[in-house]
């Protein structure tokens, strides 16, 4: 029986559901840019592992972060995901996506993005524009 990788991306959220800084910083470059959903930026090593030390210290937890799709093309790593978690004491949702760039088989650039509202089917009038 053949057993597949994870790839990075699937490495750091793997981490992040474990809640240990070593497995994420592991799957990034020294010099990485990540970049959450709603604006905060941090280059380096340094900057995500005190990213990390201060959502853990205000109670963050990640209850569950389920990928619904994940594709890898060269050095590209795209995933659609669900993100449960808790913070400052709020249990919350929400869905996003992630691009991943690679170098040098880590993680140089992530960047999410969420969705502003939970998703629905539209069932409203259609009209050609």
């Amino acid at each position: 029986m053949a057993t597949t990788q994870m790839t990075l991306l699937e490495r750091y959220i793997a981490g992040w559901r474990r809640h240990d800084t070593n497995a994420i910083l592991a799957t990034l470059t020294t010099d990485c840019v990540v970049i959450e959903s709603f604006g905060p930026v941090y280059r380096g090593h340094p900057w995500v592992k005190c990213w990390i030390a201060a959502w853990v210290a205000e109670n963050g937890r990640v209850i569950n972060w389920t990928i619904h799709d994940l594709q890898s093309l060269g050095d590209v790593e795209t995933a659609e995901w669900t993100f449960h978690y808790t913070w400052r004491g709020e249990e919350k949702s929400f869905n996003g996506s992630t691009i991943a760039k690679l170098h040098e088989g880590k993680i140089s650039y992530l960047r999410e993005y969420a969705a502003t509202a939970p998703l629905y089917d539209w069932q409203g009038e259609w009209r050609p524009l």
